[in-house]
């Protein structure tokens, strides 16, 4: 991609080279240490912080990438944030899929981890789904009880996705094989159709990266970020193939088609309050595929930006504690 990307502008290379190798040779900060388990199912644990006796929040993440993206950083954690204003907030750690879980897609997160932890609660929890967490939050606010709903850059409606879908499901097809024979989807298979997305800007923020004194805060925070995102365990066999073939090929949520729990799941069946906020730049979940909530709020901040970057308190996290806190306590 980079040869490609940069074939016409040896300097722009040299650069981005300059700045991928200096990445690579920066110090790295100690990670955060992750929030102790309180709650375990298979192979996913809930981490949690915050008073016992505060309301139940429940962070749904992703499983493409690792959880920690909710709790970065002492300075870009939303979990301990609003753990640290009286809510008991748990962060769903998905864990690292073996070969015994290729048959886990999509609808068994669902079914077989997410609904029986939301079951072992103290009282139903306020839901918040980051990226594909909030699909899977969506689909079990339609099953079982749940005090609220909040999404974050959340796909719905995978036609949203228009041309991209296709050369996402071509980035499949290249990775179904392998794939296949290991029961697993890897990471880098998915990362490579990341790269791809906004090939530009993958080769641009490599290149300014070579400017920066790799100690400072800047780099620092760049390093952390950039770790996060290239990390992760594989995906369950299922669930890859659910998501590219049975999402982003048919849409099956946008069009009332996935079955949750031996029926087809309809937004309409969310019979609690619910908020989705929505970039207006995000390349990775765009704006169109979002569930379309009756209550929507807007950030041009990006996809991960909107969580961690600088606009992420005025964007994300005031508003979405005062939803939060708006809530009756007794729903």
């Amino acid at each position: 991609m980079l040869r490609s990307e940069t074939a016409a502008e040896p300097q722009r290379q040299a650069r981005a080279l300059a700045g991928l190798r200096a990445f690579q040779d920066a110090p790295r900060l100690r990670p955060q240490r992750p929030l102790p388990a309180r709650r375990r199912q298979g192979r996913a644990r809930l981490r949690g912080a915050g008073p016992e006796d505060g309301r139940q929040v429940l962070f749904v993440p992703s499983l493409i990438n690792p959880p920690a993206i909710l709790d970065l950083s002492r300075e870009t954690s939303l979990v301990r944030w609003l753990a640290a204003r009286g809510h008991r907030c748990w962060l769903l750690d998905w864990g690292t899929p073996g070969r015994g879980d290729r048959a886990m897609d999509m609808t068994a997160h669902v079914e077989r981890i997410l609904i029986p932890l939301i079951a072992r609660l103290p009282a139903p929890p306020i839901l918040v789904g980051y990226c594909l967490g909030g699909t899977l939050a969506l689909a079990a606010a339609a099953r079982t009880k749940v005090a609220g709903l909040a999404t974050i850059a959340a796909p719905w409606h995978f036609s949203g996705y228009g041309g991209a879908a296709g050369a996402m499901r071509t980035q499949w097809v290249a990775t179904q094989a392998v794939a296949d024979a290991l029961g697993l989807v890897p990471m880098e298979a998915l990362q490579a159709g990341f790269w791809q997305i906004d090939p530009a800007r993958t080769v641009d923020k490599y290149a300014a990266f070579a400017d920066l004194d790799p100690r400072s805060a800047a780099a620092q925070a760049f390093i952390r970020l950039e770790d996060w995102a290239n990390a992760g365990p594989p995906l369950p066999y299922a669930f890859g193939q659910e998501l590219f073939e049975a999402m982003v090929g048919e849409d099956r949520p946008g069009r009332g088609l996935w079955r949750v729990g031996g029926a087809n799941i309809t937004l309409g069946q969310i019979d609690c309050p619910t908020v989705e906020f929505v970039s207006s730049t995000d390349r990775i979940v765009p704006a169109a595929t979002a569930a379309g909530l009756s209550d929507r709020r807007i950030s041009a901040a990006g996809h991960v930006g909107m969580v961690v970057g600088r606009r992420a308190m005025g964007d994300l996290w005031s508003p979405l504690a005062d939803w939060i806190e708006a809530l009756p306590r007794h729903t």
